[in-house]
């Protein structure tokens, strides 16, 4: 009996975060420049990709007490950004990250449904927690959440968000979109929500839009993100690319959806993946060397080594060897990061036998751990690995994150989307007029709001 493949499904980010972007690069543009995020966008809707993929940086990252100069210092606001694109693409998604710390439900929900609507239902938000005095001293009330309160936080503002979303009636939507007028009163329900984080009421005053909620992403991968995740998102942005880890990680999150009465649809795990390309495997292999070498750079291998082990490592030879000592736990001098090396002790002492036992100087350790391409290859044998995980249930899709902007994506979508497309397991054409959430697959919102109401 022949059964039909799964599908891949892919989304694109816009890169320019961390060290996997290759900053001396000729093509690397400004990212604030809006032709860089329209030549992204319209290279990701070629490419016929599910949704392009917003960070937002909501304080500079620090490092040594500077502005970290090995880092984007631009970064605009993600909301703007995507409705200025929404004008300007027609099919993919439009996924911005915004934090459920540092903003309020009632302003956050009227701003995604207003880009769901200027986008036809395009719109999706990943939702991000920060708990730390750092970005919190940017706010007024500075860094007020204890970490363990973060996802209660987060649950709770999804919920009120959706509560806000669901207060107009369908038939409210139609009259308003028909006349520019609003229906009686009992056609806007008013909404009051009395809870630990937000104590609001009043009336929505957005309409309805196309996809009742925008579609949630989520990127947490503690145990309490894990069941933020089975709660409320839609999508996970993973960070598992190696195969083993990939398939022990949907296993988990996916097991824990039958309990809060969803399917194994209802959730999509992306993890962020990068590519190296050549006619032949050898010259696929030496591309993703000079790409890791340009990558980590020996400032940016001094640095990275700083991250974990907490105090200044500049009079330190990138080509020699690591520290002889261990990282004081306590110790931090990198600000604007969640924790990259939270067991820093237990991680340098790793670094320290790797290095001994294969003679890696610093920079060739850095590289080994943080510089490698996820999938290496020929187009056709990416297409093929990247298939093989989908099949074989160790992910969804991925989410391709290229090594310059804005394009880096040009060769994946160039290359590789046309093996994908003769596997028979990527889409050729969009579906005319769907949403985010149709093109991804997903369920209905009414049935993902039953789900949630069921477990509350």
């Amino acid at each position: 009996m022949t059964t039909t493949p799964r599908q891949v499904h892919l989304a694109a980010h816009f890169p320019g975060v961390n060290n996997t972007t290759v900053w001396n690069d000729p093509l690397q543009r400004s990212q604030i420049d809006f032709a860089a995020f329209e030549h992204f966008a319209s290279t990701a809707e070629r490419g016929r990709f599910d949704y392009l993929f917003l960070a937002e940086g909501l304080r500079l990252r620090e490092h040594k007490g500077r502005i970290h100069e090995l880092d984007v210092v631009g970064r605009p606001n993600t909301l703007a950004v995507l409705a200025a694109l929404a004008a300007v693409t027609h099919h993919i998604g439009l996924v911005g990250t915004l934090s459920a710390t540092f903003n309020e439900p009632y302003e956050l929900a009227r701003q995604l449904a207003t880009l769901d609507h200027l986008s036809n239902g395009r719109a999706g938000w990943n939702v991000v927690t920060s708990s730390d005095a750092f970005h919190g001293a940017n706010f007024r009330r500075g860094g007020y959440l204890d970490h363990g309160d973060r996802y209660s936080r987060a649950s709770e503002f999804v919920s009120v968000a959706k509560e806000l979303w669901d207060s107009w009636s369908p038939d409210a939507v139609v009259a308003d979109r028909a006349s520019g007028r609003f229906l009686a009163d009992d056609a806007i329900e008013p909404f009051a929500h009395h809870g630990p984080q937000f104590d609001v009421a009043g009336r929505f005053n957005v309409p309805r839009s196309p996809q009742r909620y925008p579609v949630i992403v989520q990127a947490g991968d503690s145990a309490d993100g894990r069941d933020f995740a089975a709660d409320h998102a839609e999508v996970i942005f993973s960070r598992h690319s190696v195969f083993e880890e990939a398939q022990q990680f949907y296993r988990d999150v996916k097991g824990r959806l039958a309990g809060r009465g969803r399917t194994e649809d209802s959730l999509k795990i992306l993890p962020a993946v990068t590519f190296a390309l050549g006619d032949t495997e050898a010259e696929a292999a030496e591309r993703a060397r000079e790409d890791a070498l340009a990558q980590v750079g020996p400032k940016t291998a001094i640095t990275v080594l700083e991250q974990v082990w907490g105090v200044d490592l500049s009079d330190r030879d990138p080509d020699g060897p690591l520290p002889e000592f261990d990282p004081d736990p306590e110790a931090s001098i990198t600000k604007g990061w969640a924790p990259r090396y939270p067991n820093a002790v237990q991680v340098a002492r790793a670094w320290r036998a790797r290095s001994e036992a294969e003679g890696l100087s610093i920079r060739e350790l850095v590289i080994a751990v943080t510089g490698r391409q996820s999938f290496v290859g020929t187009p056709a044998s990416v297409a093929r690995e990247l298939d093989r995980y989908v099949q074989e249930r160790a992910t969804d899709g991925f989410v391709i994150v290229g090594t310059t902007s804005p394009h880096g994506l040009d060769e994946f979508v160039e290359r590789v989307i046309p093996e994908l497309q003769e596997r028979g397991v990527y889409r050729t054409e969009y579906e005319e007029g769907a949403t985010l959430r149709r093109t991804l697959g997903l369920p209905e919102p009414t049935q993902i709001a039953e789900e949630v109401r069921r477990v509350g």
